[in-house]
C-alpha cells in the first residue's frame, strides 16, 4: 500500500506540477538574454495603486503587454514588486534588474507584522543594470511622507537618469510647490534625464511650473495651458501621470486604461539617437 501511495503521489506531481507555496509554479530561471523580448527605449510608468486587491500576477501581465525597457512604479510595497519580477521573467521571459525608493513603513499598506510593517514607496525596474540610486524624502510630504528616487541606467546606449516620483496628494498645491522645487532642481544638474511619476497635479497646476521650465512632457501636444491636449490618465479623467523628458526626443506615446489601478499606464518610446 505504501509502494501504492508513492506512485499516486508521484503521478499527481508529475500531472500538477511543482508549485511554489504561494502557488505560483516553479520554472527554470530563463537566462540573461531573455530580456531581447523588452521592447529597446520604450519607458513606462505606472501607479499600481495601494491598497487594492489586486493580483501581482495581473499587475505583471499588464506590464508584459508593453514590455518596457524601463518603469517607474508608484504607490509600490517591495513585497508586491518582488512578486511582480518574478512574475515577469518566470511566466513572460523578461528579465529586470529593481532599485526601490520606499520613504514609509507601512502596516496598513504593505502588511507584515505591526512592529516589522513592509516597505513603501517607489521602485524602477530596468532590463539595463543601474547603478547611483539615491533615495530623496521631501522635507514636507503633506499628509503622507512623499519623496523621489533617482537611478543611472543605460537607455539607447548612452547613460540617462531616470527620476520617480509621488508627489504630496490632491488638494496640497503648496506642499507640491516645494517638492518640485526640489525635484526640479535636481533634474537641472543632467542633461539627459527622464522623470517619471504621479504628481496629483494636472499639467497647468502653478505648482508644476518648475518642471516644465526644466523637461517637456514626451506627449508633443501635452504642454501647461488650459488648451492642451493631454491625455487623462485617471480614472476621473484627470492627467497626473507623466513622463517628463530632458535632453531626450519622444518617438510615439501612449496611455493604456487597465482594471487593475485606478490610474492608467503611460508609456512612450523614445528616439535612439
Amino acid at each position: 500500500m505504501r509502494s501504492l501511495a508513492g506512485v499516486v503521489i508521484v503521478a499527481c506531481m508529475v500531472l500538477l506540477g511543482s508549485s511554489a507555496p504561494n502557488g505560483t509554479p516553479f520554472t527554470r530561471s530563463l537566462p540573461v538574454d531573455a530580456v531581447r523580448d523588452v521592447v529597446p527605449n520604450r519607458v513606462m510608468t505606472w501607479n499600481i495603486c495601494n491598497p487594492c486587491d489586486k493580483s501581482d500576477v495581473d499587475r505583471a501581465a499588464e506590464i508584459a503587454t508593453y514590455a518596457p525597457q524601463v518603469i517607474g512604479l508608484q504607490e509600490a510595497c517591495v513585497r508586491n514588486v518582488e512578486r511582480i519580477r518574478d512574475h515577469l521573467e518566470r511566466v513572460h521571459g523578461l528579465v529586470y534588474h529593481v532599485e526601490y525608493g520606499t520613504v514609509l513603513r507601512n502596516w496598513g499598506r504593505c502588511g507584515g507584522a505591526p512592529w516589522s510593517p513592509g516597505a513603501y514607496g517607489q521602485a524602477v525596474l530596468s532590463a539595463a543594470p543601474m547603478t547611483d540610486r539615491v533615495n530623496v524624502e521631501y522635507p514636507d510630504g503633506g499628509s503622507e511622507d512623499r519623496g523621489y528616487m533617482a537611478v543611472t541606467t543605460m537607455v539607447g546606449g548612452r547613460p540617462v537618469r531616470v527620476f520617480n516620483t509621488h508627489l504630496a496628494e490632491r488638494r496640497q498645491e503648496a506642499v507640491r510647490a516645494e517638492q518640485t522645487g526640489v525635484l526640479a532642481a535636481a533634474i537641472a544638474r543632467h542633461d539627459r534625464a527622464i522623470v517619471i511619476g504621479d504628481f496629483n497635479a494636472v499639467p497647468d497646476a502653478l505648482e508644476l511650473t518648475r518642471i516644465w521650465a526644466v523637461a517637456e512632457d514626451t506627449d508633443p501636444r501635452c504642454r501647461p495651458s488650459p488648451a492642451g491636449a493631454c491625455a487623462p490618465t485617471t480614472d476621473w479623467h484627470s492627467k497626473f501621470d507623466y513622463i517628463f523628458l530632458r535632453g531626450l526626443t519622444p518617438l510615439k506615446h501612449s496611455v493604456e486604461p487597465t482594471a487593475y489601478s485606478d490610474h492608467h499606464l503611460v508609456h512612450t518610446d523614445l528616439d535612439a539617437t
